[in-house]
This record gives C-alpha cells, sequence and structure tokens, in this order.
C-alpha cells in the first residue's frame, strides 16, 4: 500500500522523538499502535461484510438460474399429467360397459391334448 522503507521509518521515529519528546513517545506510539489495530479491525469486517453479501448476490443468482432452467421440475410436471391422463383413462374405460364377450384363446382353460373332461374333443 505504501512505499515506507527501512530509513523513510527511521526518520520518522527520529523526527516524533525530537517533536514529541522521550516522555510521551511510548505513550503516542501505543496510542497509534492501537489505533492502527482498530484500524486494521474495521478494514478487515467492512471486507467480509462485502464479501459475505457478494456471496448472497451470487447465491441468488445461481437459485435463479436453476429455476428458470430445471428441467427435474418440468419432467415432474409431465410425468404427473400422464399419470393422471392413464388414471382418467382407466376410470373410463372401467366406467362403459363392453358389448362383446371377452374373447379367451384356445389354450386358455382347456387341458392340454385338445380333451375335455377326459375325453378327445371332435371339431
Amino acid at each position: 500500500m505504501f512505499d515506507i522503507g527501512f530509513w523513510e521509518l527511521s526518520m520518522i521515529m527520529l523526527v516524533a522523538l525530537l517533536v514529541i519528546g522521550p516522555e510521551r513517545l511510548p505513550r503516542v506510539a501505543r496510542q497509534l499502535g492501537a489505533w492502527a489495530g482498530r484500524a486494521r479491525r474495521f478494514l478487515s469486517d467492512v471486507k467480509a461484510d462485502i464479501d459475505r453479501e457478494l456471496a448472497a448476490e451470487e447465491l441468488k443468482k445461481i437459485l435463479e438460474q436453476q429455476k428458470s432452467a430445471n428441467p427435474m421440475h418440468e419432467i415432474i410436471e409431465t410425468t404427473r399429467e400422464t399419470v393422471e391422463e392413464v388414471k382418467s383413462g382407466l376410470q373410463e374405460g372401467d366406467a362403459e360397459p363392453s358389448s362383446s364377450p371377452p374373447s379367451t384363446s384356445e389354450g386358455k382353460g382347456a387341458p392340454a391334448g385338445g380333451t375335455e373332461g377326459g375325453e378327445p374333443v371332435q371339431r
């Protein structure tokens, strides 16, 4: 941030020693150190707040993107509609009486070998 080297810092300390005096210099240095610490803490708190706000904004953007491009929601809705259509179709099919009797195949219900009641069937 500031480009202060060793020689610049030593010159500042020498001027401070001459202006403030040796009796008050330790107290002033302590006070300056405390102010510097407060300033650092304040800046780190502000930085953390800004980072949290940016992270919250990013999360909001991500959630909005997922909401608008969520194919899973569309798949679930399509499946739900299809299931409802099938259910209603089955209920309508059960409600309509059938005009023709159900067809049976020759193999169902007849004993193997084409016999009825143990006797061969003449056709």
